[in-house]
């Protein structure tokens, strides 16, 4: 049997402002809390098919871009409607060195951190 990414874990100052937002981008909710951290996922939680997210506290700075992030597919709306939902709830355009001709959005979460809002998929 092969194994499955259950967690994606996050370092960051403010685990609290970084669930809140990631809970409105998603449609998450908090699952549990700890003294430096927050994992949030659906409320299904722990053992469905999506990762839940892990928010650590940490006082080291984020330095450069990630190595990994988020790419994200509205559900029930079109891109450009999710894109303003988005942004209302804290995220902000990022330049990652982007032609303009991409047919996604780089932004950025409240804390700097890169994910990307791609067109709809069709399946």
């Amino acid at each position: 049997m092969a194994c499955r990414i259950s967690e994606l874990v996050l370092d960051c100052r403010d685990p609290e402002l970084l669930a809140r937002f990631w809970c409105e981008v998603l449609g998450f909710v908090v699952l549990a809390r700890e003294e430096d951290g927050i994992e949030i996922g659906p409320q299904v939680g722990f053992g469905g098919l999506q990762p839940t997210l892990v928010f650590n506290r940490s006082e080291e700075p984020k330095t450069g871009k990630l190595r990994l992030h988020f790419d994200l597919n509205a559900t029930d709306r079109d891109q450009q409607s999710e894109l303003h939902r988005i942004l209302a709830a804290g995220a902000r355009f990022a330049n990652i060195g982007q032609s303009g001709r991409e047919s996604w959005h780089v932004l950025i979460d409240p804390e700097g951190n890169e994910f990307c809002l791609l067109r709809v998929r069709l399946d």
